[in-house]
């Protein structure tokens, strides 16, 4: 026999990790006492994810604004007026008692229908930068929640309120052991080196010299995501300089982990970007975090982030044109010979965590 519920919430992000896990760790906050519709694009990692869990799916046609004026940016205008047009219908169909958005294009939509049917809206923004969608949407919102609370000038809404990232629950309940038997490692130092979903070209490269080292010379254990792009790519250049990896106990190589809970609570060190979920979940996974922002991310955020992170001692920051290996293996013998300093940023890293982030912006949506 199917739930009735007496709430109903639309619930949109999408395009990036930063927008979806936010997005659905508040729908399963949520879901807990109300039906939730997922709005996104079918054609993005949403659906999967949102469908994978249950969630009722409305699509929306629409795509990133181009950046120049040409025919392609009157092409993109017409569907968005057609997207906005659905989710108006959706809304009179569904009639959901409020809407919360995570920003980024794919929620763009949805949000002007809010705005259109009066219908209340909550706007969260990861970046210590907000996104365009928000700075230019949220002034009606009912509430904006943030991750930083450098974030708070840009937008134009006296309701706004640091909550952190909205992430997954698993974050506060696994402990390292347990996730380390979860990947199939040992209880000794593990590091983990990642560029987002789809990779980091220079931090693959320069990982790809220093893994044998890691491994035979520091008996590191290392978990490398490479991005499901260029695993091709980098197994294709690891085979040269290391042909015995697939031997190596050491070593744990995926194009993309499902369960980043696990892959970030077994670790210890962090090579990571600096997108703001990803900060979120590093800070929520006692680690010690070395962050290369990606130079070319939108408003620069990706910097303004780790610059957050580290004017609070909780991170080793380096630019990602001084990215080498010898520069890295520094950094990491550095943090091996000083436990007392990985201590310090692993401590400095967690009391930046905000376990609480989907708990208190449900609060707020029940409220409206």
């Amino acid at each position: 026999m199917s739930e009735v519920y007496n709430s109903k919430y639309f619930v949109t992000g999408g395009g990036t990790g930063g927008h979806i896990y936010p997005a659905l760790a508040v729908a399963d906050k949520l879901s807990e006492e109300a039906k939730i519709y997922y709005v996104g694009n079918k054609r993005n990692m949403e659906f999967e994810l949102a469908s994978k869990k249950g969630y009722k799916f409305l699509h929306v046609s629409v795509s990133s604004m181009p950046r120049k004026l040409s025919p392609k940016f009157f092409i993109w205008g017409i569907k968005l007026v057609k997207a906005i047009l659905r989710s108006v219908r959706y809304i009179k169909k569904y009639k959901p008692d409020a809407v919360f958005a995570t920003g980024g294009y794919v929620s763009a939509p949805m949000i002007f229908a809010a705005i259109i049917t009066k219908t209340p809206y909550i706007m969260h923004d990861c970046d210590a930068m907000p996104g365009l969608v928000t700075r230019r949407l949220s002034k009606r919102a009912k509430y904006v929640t943030l991750a930083f609370e450098n974030a708070k000038k840009f937008i134009p809404n006296k309701h706004t309120v640091v909550t952190g990232n909205p992430i997954r629950e698993e974050f506060k309940t696994t402990s390292k052991n347990t996730a380390k038997a979860e990947m199939g490692l040992d209880n000794r130092l593990t590091l983990c080196i990642m560029g987002g979903s789809q990779g980091a070209k220079s931090i693959n490269s320069t990982a790809i010299e220093l893994l044998k080292e890691f491994s035979r010379e520091l008996n590191l254990q290392v978990i490398f995501q490479t991005g499901k792009k260029n695993y091709e790519d980098v197994i294709e250049r690891l085979q040269k300089i290391y042909p015995a990896y697939e031997q190596d106990k050491n070593l744990v190589i995926r194009p993309y982990f499902d369960n980043m809970v696990s892959v970030l609570k077994s670790s210890d060190i962090v090579i990571s970007r600096a997108g703001s979920l990803s900060l979120s979940e590093i800070c929520a996974s006692e680690t010690a975090p070395i962050l290369i922002p990606y130079p070319y991310a939108a408003a620069n955020h990706q910097r303004i982030n780790a610059k957050c992170l580290l004017e609070m001692g909780a991170c080793i920051y380096v630019e990602d044109k001084d990215l080498e290996p010898n520069k890295l293996r520094e950094i990491i013998t550095g943090l091996l010979d000083n436990p007392v300093k990985m201590n310090y940023l692993k401590q400095n890293a967690s009391h930046l965590a905000k376990y609480d982030a989907a708990k208190n912006i449900t609060e707020l949506l029940k409220s409206i």
